[in-house]
């Protein structure tokens, strides 16, 4: 284990909600402070559903922070790590937060796929397990049975979806890490990285929150 993920493992242990079930209060002050330490080097300590996770400061938002509650009670914990890994590597490694990013939406479809009985593509990649998923979703832009006054829009936008995942796709494979770096690699920004980032999370959000609508008996709280 590198030493950077043993430091992380010891700061995220010293404000354990488990140590501090009891006191709320207590445990918010210790974050605020370990936070203003942090600042200083680029990370904070972020809530992460029931845990708490260190990442590089200013990369959460209302839909990671909502993505990643709602991985913590189901049984996606592939989709997770995917998040987790992207977080901490924004700016120290933005190809590899990039492949995580794209990885992350793969997982919540492959893992949609596996729950509800649906064969994989035959083609694995981002783009096709989208479209595999969007059929039992009914998330196809094709679809007839939206009302009249708000078809085009609702088209639209699944529309622009389709266009995030398959530039999500073409980014990992064009600037990631997933194929190794050749001599001469050029670095892509972090500021593109967390774009990245940041609409895979809205997409791995939609899909999972459209599949618990749609299958609501298929809850999958976390044993």
């Amino acid at each position: 284990m590198r030493e950077f993920d043993k430091l992380t493992r010891v700061i995220e242990a010293a404000v354990s909600p488990r140590d501090f079930a009891h006191e709320p209060e207590r445990a918010a002050n210790v974050l605020d402070y370990l936070n203003q330490a942090l600042l200083f080097d680029g990370f904070e300590l972020q809530r992460h559903g029931i845990n708490i996770r260190l990442a590089t400061a200013g990369t959460s938002s209302p839909v990671m922070d909502k993505l990643t509650s709602v991985v913590e009670t189901i049984s996606f914990d592939t989709v997770q790590r995917d998040i987790d890994r992207a977080l901490s590597s924004v700016k120290q490694d933005p190809e590899d937060a990039v492949t995580a990013a794209c990885s992350a939406v793969e997982s919540v479809c492959r893992s949609i796929l596996v729950e509800l009985g649906e064969p994989l593509p035959a083609k694995k990649d981002v783009q096709g397990l989208y479209n595999a998923v969007k059929r039992p979703l009914g998330l196809s832009p094709e679809r007839t049975d939206l009302a009249t006054e708000i078809a085009f829009d609702v088209r639209t936008i699944l529309g622009g979806l389709n266009t995030i995942v398959n530039g999500i796709g073409a980014l990992r494979t064009h600037a990631g890490d997933a194929h190794g770096r050749e001599k001469g690699f050029i670095r892509i920004d972090g500021r593109v990285a967390s774009l990245a980032l940041h609409s895979a999370s809205t997409v791995a959000l939609f899909l999972i929150e459209t599949w618990q609508k749609k299958y609501p008996d298929r809850a999958l709280l976390r044993h």
